[in-house]
């Protein structure tokens, strides 16, 4: 599904800020200045094995908010190419990201990873208890952001949609209006 033109999207993907840095639950993840990634911190279930990225153009670390267990995370990379390499606890599918291809953007929340497409449309794979990974209908899509079990994203209308648990309301989103766009 198509929803902007590919030159249209060309031009937003060069006005979309990239993530160089990122702080999962127990470590940080830095993107250096000739494409490869620096991990430090717990590396339990792997979170910090970056040492063989290359290409990256952003990072994104996910965490296991409020949990009594030790930093089990993962680590998501975004390379140049618009593919997806991501390390760390999988138990619910949240690095399965080697099939996504066209990416310009990432995000991660607890267990769960997000995508967004060159073309508006966003993807999203791992733990899914409150449909926090439901975007497959979402079109017109610019930026993407990922809580503990929700997801938002920032339509070109300057609107946002959101998906998933809204136990105190961070779902709430159907006002906004007017939400500065990147590079804006």
């Amino acid at each position: 599904m198509d929803c902007i033109s590919p030159k249209e999207a060309a031009l937003k993907v060069k006005r979309w800020t990239k993530d160089t840095i990122a702080a999962g639950r127990r470590h940080t993840v830095g993107l250096k200045s000739d494409g490869t990634v620096t991990a430090v911190g717990d590396n339990k279930a792997g979170q910090c094995d970056v040492n063989s990225w290359r290409d990256i153009v952003a990072v994104a670390a996910g965490n296991v908010h409020m949990a009594t267990n030790t930093g089990n995370a993962h680590t998501i990379g975004l390379k140049s190419d618009g593919t997806v390499v991501a390390v760390g606890r999988n138990k619910e599918g949240q690095c399965d990201v080697s099939g996504w291809r066209g990416i310009v953007a990432i995000a991660a929340g607890s267990k769960h990873t997000i995508g967004l497409k060159a073309n508006g449309t966003v993807v999203a794979v791992g733990w899914d208890k409150h449909d926090q990974c439901d975007v497959s209908d979402w079109c017109g899509i610019v930026a993407v952001a990922a809580g503990c079990a929700h997801t938002l994203g920032l339509k070109s209308d300057a609107t946002v949609v959101a998906v998933g648990d809204n136990e105190y309301g961070q779902c709430d989103v159907s006002g906004w209006r007017g939400i500065q766009l990147p590079g804006n």
